[in-house]
Formats: structure tokens, C-alpha cells, sequence
């Protein structure tokens, strides 16, 4: 998370990477480095449009990377980006299949006030406050105070209207947060439940939304911290890809931890193989881990 956000100098990406292009519909899209700055070029073989990259969105070592554009004064979110599943650039998650009515909607979306506070609210530190930009003093990525800060001080400066912890509790104090406290909390950026089920998305995109996955699963207890996010995910460390690593969160409720949670009789390793499916997103050239816990059938509708 402490690279969600890089500058150009510093994107290892971009820097590996001096030339990429890729082609969509009529229009041909460049990214080139010269010295510590990148350019992003849009063309349509007559029309050329090229600005250049003030920011990539997403780590280096992630899915991919989303691009943060400038011209007179104004951010656009590229409409092309790289993804590691591809080694190079494809359509921005959102825009496949769709097809710009001309070179400069091609070139990307204009981000508007809302859009620029959800994604560097996310994606960096003291990038925000309360409805307000404050890119001067923006630190990239999610560094410690982003979290570490009091329930005061983020009820002061939300960035989501909706996010709501009782004023009275430290937030440095996670330990004592119900799974659905953390939910609450974690859902700023990764979406809370109240979010995803007021916009009535049933479909796959909302994978994405863990939280709100969570809160569907058969074994969620909003009171229990054992399912809570941090149960299973330290912040301060990069996901661990390997399955048994889950096992013991998974035991210490389906192991006798929990009356009522039974023992699963076909194994007790690598539950999340067979409980947590990982499915393919359209769009993102990745398969995300199903957070919906759930005994799974074959062939079954995606349980939106």
C-alpha cells in the first residue's frame, strides 16, 4: 500500500519500461520516458494529443497501473494502462468495449472532484481534507498516518460521507475493532458493504469490494474479530499468495475454536483453494480471490 500511488520519477514501471504502446479500435497510444519524465500519446493517424504523466495509480508490483494526465490545469485518468498480466498497455478497466466520440476522449476521462478525491484519498496520504484537495502536501502512497490517526480526526476530514466509527475510539487501537468496525474502516478504500448494496451491482465487477464479499460469506460474524480483515491480512506486509498461510485463521473457527462452526470434512489445508475461488474480472487481466466464503458448486451463478 505505501506504493499506491507513485510519482514519474520514481515509477519502476515506467522506468523499465521507456517505450510502450498498444493500439485499441483507430487510435494508437505511446508512453515514453525521456530523462525523469514520461509522455502519453494519443493518435488517430491525423490527430496527435500528448500530455504528460504526473502520477502512476497502483504499485509496481501489483495488478497494473492506472495513469494520471495534466493539460491546462485539469487530471484525466488515462484510457489506456499497464497490466502485468499483459507486459504492457490495455484498455483502463471501465472503458473496454466502449468507443470515444473523439481524440480527446480517447486520450482519457477528465476526472471531476469527486473522482480526484476518491483516488488520492486511497491512493496517498494528506491528499485530503474533508471535501478538499490538498496535492501540495501529499505524500504518495498509504503511509502510517493515513491509518494511525485518531477517529476524530478522520470524522473531521472523510473522505466518504458515509464512513462512520463511534468518535471516542483510537483507530491506532485496531485490536479492539469488531469484524465490522474494520469493515467500516478498511471500506474507505476497498468499499464497505452499505456502499456496494445502495448501488444494487450484482454483477462480477464487485469482486473488487472486499468488505462487501465478506459481509456475504456463511461463517461472518460482524462481532467477531476473528473474520475481520486484519485477521487474516497484516497492512503492513504484502499479501501472501500462498494458501496455507490462511489455514490457521480458518482453523481457529472450524478447528472446535467456534460452537457452531463446523470442521470441513475433506481437509483442513488450503481451505481458501476450495472456499475462496479465485475468478477472473473482465477487463483487469487478473483473477481475484471470491471473499464471499462459501462452499462452492460446480458450474454455480456468481453470487452477487
Amino acid at each position: 500500500m505505501a506504493h499506491a500511488l507513485e510519482t514519474v520519477e520514481e515509477c519502476k514501471i515506467l522506468i523499465d519500461r521507456p517505450v510502450l504502446t498498444t493500439k485499441v479500435g483507430r487510435y494508437s497510444y505511446r508512453i515514453e520516458r525521456k530523462s525523469s519524465k514520461s509522455s502519453y500519446s494519443v493518435s488517430d493517424g491525423v490527430k496527435t494529443v500528448t500530455m504528460p504523466i504526473r502520477w502512476a495509480m497502483g504499485a509496481s508490483s501489483a495488478i497494473g497501473q492506472t495513469y494520471l494526465l495534466e493539460r491546462d490545469g485539469d487530471i484525466y485518468e488515462s484510457r489506456v494502462s499497464y497490466f502485468s498480466e499483459l507486459n504492457g498497455l490495455g484498455p483502463t478497466l471501465g472503458s473496454e468495449g466502449s468507443t470515444p466520440s473523439d481524440i480527446n476522449e480517447a486520450a482519457g476521462r477528465l476526472m471531476g472532484r469527486d473522482d480526484k478525491l476518491r483516488c488520492f484519498g486511497c491512493h496517498a496520504t494528506n491528499a485530503t481534507f474533508g471535501r478538499q484537495l490538498t496535492l501540495d502536501k501529499m505524500i504518495p502512497g498509504v503511509q502510517c498516518k493515513r491509518c494511525h490517526e485518531s477517529a476524530e480526526t478522520h470524522l473531521s476530514a472523510r473522505l466518504l460521507d458515509s464512513f462512520e466509527l463511534e468518535a471516542s475510539r483510537d483507530i491506532s487501537k485496531f485490536r479492539g475493532l469488531s469484524a465490522e468496525q474494520v469493515s467500516n474502516f478498511c471500506g474507505q478504500c476497498h468499499r464497505t458493504w452499505e456502499e456496494i448494496a445502495l448501488q444494487g451491482d450484482l454483477s462480477i465487477a464487485n469482486i473488487r469490494f472486499q468488505p462487501y464479499r465478506l459481509a456475504g460469506s456463511r461463517c461472518y460474524d460482524a462481532d467477531d474479530a476473528r473474520i475481520s480483515c486484519l485477521a487474516c491480512h497484516d497492512p503492513h506486509h504484502e499479501v501472501s499468495g500462498k494458501p496455507v498461510d490462511y489455514d490457521a485463521k480458518c482453523q481457529s473457527c472450524h478447528g472446535g475454536g467456534k460452537p457452531g462452526a463446523k470442521a470441513c470434512p475433506v481437509s483442513t489445508e488450503k481451505c481458501v483453494t476450495c472456499h475462496m475461488p479465485k475468478l477472473e474480472l473482465p477487463g483487469a487481466h487478473h483473477k481475484f480471490s471470491d471473499h464471499r466464503i462459501r462452499i462452492v458448486k460446480a458450474n454455480e451463478k456468481y453470487p452477487g
